[in-house]
């Protein structure tokens, strides 16, 4: 059973960026593999620059999920 990606969502007008961690963030210089939780403090959203605190999330991993 594989899990789901667990993606956060920038929630800011006109936006809707998806953070990945399978994906990393190239333009922040964010390696694969990196949670949303370890980007640093000072990360901000590749296309419209809001913070961390503008993001939500918005899949969950399989295990945690309720059969």
């Amino acid at each position: 059973m594989s899990q789901s990606p667990v993606i956060y969502q920038c929630k800011t007008p006109n936006c809707g960026y998806m953070y990945n961690r399978e994906k990393g963030d190239k333009k922040g210089k964010i390696p694969k593999g990196t949670s949303f939780e370890d980007l640093p403090d000072d990360w901000k959203c590749p296309i419209c620059g809001a913070t961390k605190k503008s993001f939500s999330l918005i899949s969950f991993p399989a295990s945690s999920q309720t059969s």
